[in-house]
């Protein structure tokens, strides 16, 4: 993206790239190369509220703006920024986040008590319901541009 060029040509960071796990730390058939997402750019009306609404759900933090971006970083260093876009222009992705049973509990609760409408199936046909697949749990649930959000227990 040309609006990006300039702000990540070192990365969009000052921290220095410190690979996860090395060759003898890989389960087997995984392969060994130091390949990791760093970060993605989500597509937003109003990059704060996207921000903010993702993050309190999930209970993460929302970063200070930087440039065009509004932050979110996962647990594993992934970051989610968050970048207006004409309405037009935003075409509905997935995203996926795997938590444990425990975070699981508080993610859904959040989103009950928020009165955010949840779907067991990526269609958002099985509403207020969860799947159990993969002997996990799981569920969709919109963003405020309509971005597909599942959380779930089992990849």
């Amino acid at each position: 993206m040309a609006c990006c060029a300039e702000w990540t040509k070192n990365g969009g960071s000052t921290q220095p790239y410190e690979p996860r796990a090395n060759a003898a730390e890989m389960p087997m058939g995984v392969s060994a190369v130091a390949v990791e997402l760093n970060h993605t750019i989500i597509h937003a009306q109003d990059r704060q509220a996207s921000a903010e609404f993702l993050a309190r759900i999930l209970d993460l933090e929302v970063g200070a703006p930087t440039g065009p971006f509004v932050p979110v970083t996962t647990s594993n260093g992934v970051t989610l920024d968050f970048m207006n876009a004409d309405r037009d222009a935003i075409s509905a992705q997935h995203y996926a986040f795997l938590v444990t049973e425990e975070e699981f509990d508080g993610i859904f609760k959040r989103v009950q008590e928020g009165d955010v409408s949840y779907y067991a199936d990526p269609a958002m046909r099985q509403a207020g319901q969860i799947n159990t697949r993969g002997g996990g749990r799981g569920f969709y649930f919109a963003d405020p541009v309509g971005h597909a959000m599942e959380v779930l227990t089992r990849a």
